[in-house]
């Protein structure tokens, strides 16, 4: 008799966090991945771990998903220890990686169909959630095409859907939107919007800032293997020490350093000043009130050929006052110390 995963009691362990770690470490030689995580998140909501390659987010989803065991500290999913309760852990979770990690010589259709066998809910219901899923992807018309023929983001959809096939309440996205198309990322964008108002909750890696914003209740930054700040995306833009940024771009690139002596003296806690493309900023509170004055001191010095203006901060401003880098800088680094899931991305 097929057994649907709905009909089964999910042993979920009410009113504790729906993922929680603390203290997580893991070294790869003298390279720490992570060095003393912590992390709290609701049931169904979404939090986003955000932060450039190599800063230790597929370490921290490979340990919560029980594929890699950590150095110190503890996790638990829906209540569950990670070391203790494997296989529970494992019933409660859906993983989708960095890669889609689909069978090329199947179709679609067939690639759902096994991963409900895995999951022993019997092949008529395992059908029958192959039949839905693939229609909830957009991906009915290309049900029977093996997937070798499918686009990236069609694939990437398909990877989605069969971590859902089993309904889990607890869903792990590792940089799902990787090298996805805006049409591609926005339609994944939907649906795991879609997923979390059924309940899902989400656990988002990215390096993506504009993912967090769009998507993420709680977002965590991490570098190096440390959470350097957390909160909403609004607690994060204003930590960086004002409401608006009073934003320069010179014309004459030599004068950059003389236009950042100007908006220190309005305070130089977070002032980023990038000589390279003429451009100074700064956190400030009250930005209109003040930008007469930045405008007078500014021609006092002889500088007169310039772009100045207001504007919310972002959450690419968040992570330069964090790390002092721009996120395009680490991101180039490169993925020392990080382990990447280039496998199948799922233990059954």
């Amino acid at each position: 008799m097929d057994q649907d995963p709905d009909s089964t009691t999910i042993p979920t362990q009410q009113g504790r966090p729906a993922i929680f770690a603390e203290g997580l470490k893991k070294a790869f030689g003298k390279v720490k991945a992570l060095d003393g995580v912590d992390v709290s998140v609701q049931p169904g909501t979404i939090m986003a771990m955000l932060g450039p390659n190599g800063a230790g987010k597929t370490t921290f989803v490979r340990i919560l998903a029980t594929l890699m065991r950590p150095d110190a500290g503890r996790a638990e999913v829906a209540g569950h220890d990670v070391l203790k309760e494997p296989q529970v852990v494992r019933s409660l979770i859906g993983l989708t990686g960095q890669y889609a990690a689909v069978d090329e010589n199947l179709t679609g259709r067939e690639n759902l169909e096994m991963v409900g066998r895995l999951y022993h809910i019997g092949g008529s219901l395992a059908r029958t959630r192959a039949k839905e899923l693939l229609d909830r992807f957009e991906l009915s018309d290309a049900a029977d095409r093996r997937v070798r023929t499918y686009s990236g983001g069609m694939r990437r959809r398909l990877d989605l859907a069969a971590s859902l096939v089993a309904r889990p309440p607890v869903l792990f996205l590792d940089e799902p939107t990787s090298g996805l198309d805006p049409r591609s990322r926005q339609a994944l964008w939907d649906i795991i919007t879609s997923l979390v108002k059924e309940g899902t909750t989400v656990l988002l890696t990215t390096q993506y800032l504009e993912e967090a914003d769009r998507l993420a209740d709680y977002i965590a930054v991490i570098d190096h293997g440390h959470v350097i700040e957390e909160g909403t995306s609004q607690y994060l833009k204003e930590c960086c020490g004002g409401d608006v940024l009073v934003q320069l771009r010179l014309s004459d690139r030599t004068q950059t350093a003389i236009a950042g002596e100007v908006l220190s003296t309005f305070g130089d806690d977070k002032l980023q000043i990038d000589e390279r493309a003429g451009q100074v900023s700064l956190p400030v509170v009250d930005g209109t009130a003040i930008l007469p004055e930045v405008v007078r001191r500014l021609d006092s010095r002889g500088i007169t050929r310039y772009d100045v203006s207001l504007r919310q901060p972002t959450l690419d401003d968040v992570f330069l006052a964090l790390t002092g880098r721009p996120v395009e800088e680490v991101q180039a680094e490169g993925t020392a110390g990080e382990v990447h899931q280039q496998g199948r991305g799922r233990k059954r």
